[in-house]
């Protein structure tokens, strides 16, 4: 069974007359197998035709005499695309499969579950990239790929060469995609998240600068460092620095500083990029710490008492932590916390 969806918003935004319009576009397919013989045949032709030879065919399509489940979703702006793609089979066998899609273009592939296989052709330059890794490579000629695990999944991002010049010629890069190994990773991922969740919201000229920024941060990836001052990475370094924020809250070293050694720029680089938004560092942090004390007090049960909450959420002492939560929200932590006493259960 195949099955595919591809959808553009009921009403566009207006665009300004001097906005170019960029093409968007959100999709998503299926594969089930078992995929052998003629049956495979048929699901690859039936991908090409719904999908589209832009959008890969997961190994799920190709291999295997099982049981197999293969499922892609992203979204396509112009000529980037930012997909998922995940693979399952209770049979995996490992298969290499000779891809022709993305033909010159550079493709990201970030594992994020299970083990892929990437070669040459004539098994030049194989790579096997696991869990937490990622590859970045020239997709000419076409590389070929294959999954051994029977769980499989991938962020993968497909982008136009012209931008990044010489550097795709080189070996593909490869490194960790963890967040604490590589700055420049972390700030494309948050870019893609960004444009995957507000792809409609964009206006086309949000849109292309998306775009742009996507290739920018590319670049980064492959050169291992971001110019931070560019202004259209602005939101690309919020995004970062806010899922930084949220994973960082109870750590007493979380501040200004930390957030921008992490992300590899200058603090006034990341001053600056808040600037367009409606708060500052400093503020923000503050106001995600007060939301999770918030929340901590209407627990039904094992409710921490007010001077714990302030303490756990690194706040200077218990009264400064009072007068910034009943600034916040009106009410002291103690009354806020009896208003909800009902809500015990």
């Amino acid at each position: 069974m195949t099955d595919m969806t591809d959808t553009e918003p009921a009403h566009g935004t207006p665009s300004a007359p001097s906005a170019p319009r960029v093409p968007r576009r959100r999709f998503s397919a299926s594969l089930v197998g078992p995929c052998a013989g003629e049956r495979r045949a048929f699901l690859r032709h039936q991908w090409d035709i719904q999908a589209g030879r832009s959008v890969p065919l997961p190994a799920a399509g190709l291999t295997g005499s099982g049981d197999s489940r293969a499922s892609i979703h992203g979204v396509r702006i112009h000529d980037v695309l930012i997909t998922s793609i995940c693979y399952a089979s209770t049979t995996a066998d490992g298969t290499w499969i000779d891809s022709e899609y993305f033909s010159d273009m550079l493709v990201v592939d970030v594992v994020e579950k299970g083990t892929w296989g990437f070669a040459r052709p004539r098994d030049r330059d194989l790579v096997m990239v696991s869990t937490g890794q990622f590859i970045a490579r020239h997709n000419n000629p076409s590389w070929r790929f294959a999954v051994k695990a029977h769980t499989n999944t991938t962020k993968k991002l497909v982008l136009p060469v012209a931008h990044l010049g010489p550097l795709i010629h080189r070996r593909p890069v490869l490194g960790s995609a963890d967040s604490a190994d590589s700055a420049e990773m972390r700030l494309l991922l948050a870019h893609a998240r960004m444009v995957d969740a507000q792809l409609y919201e964009l206006s086309p000229a949000g849109v292309q600068a998306a775009r742009n920024a996507l290739l920018e941060l590319a670049l980064g990836v492959l050169t291992q460092k971001v110019d931070g001052t560019e202004p259209q990475l602005a939101p690309s370094l919020v995004r970062a620095a806010k899922d930084l924020v949220r994973s960082h809250l109870s750590d007493p070293e979380l501040s200004p500083r930390m957030l921008a050694r992490e992300l590899n720029i200058s603090v006034r680089t990341l001053h600056r990029a808040f600037a367009a938004t409606d708060e500052s560092v400093t503020a923000h942090i503050r106001h995600e710490r007060l939301e999770q004390a918030r929340l901590a007090l209407t627990r039904p049960i094992a409710r921490p008492g007010v001077s714990e909450v302030a303490r756990f959420w690194q706040f200077a002492d218990t009264s400064h932590f009072v007068r910034a939560f009943k600034k916040q929200y009106g009410q002291t932590p103690a009354q806020y916390a009896r208003s909800h006493d009902g809500h015990r259960t």
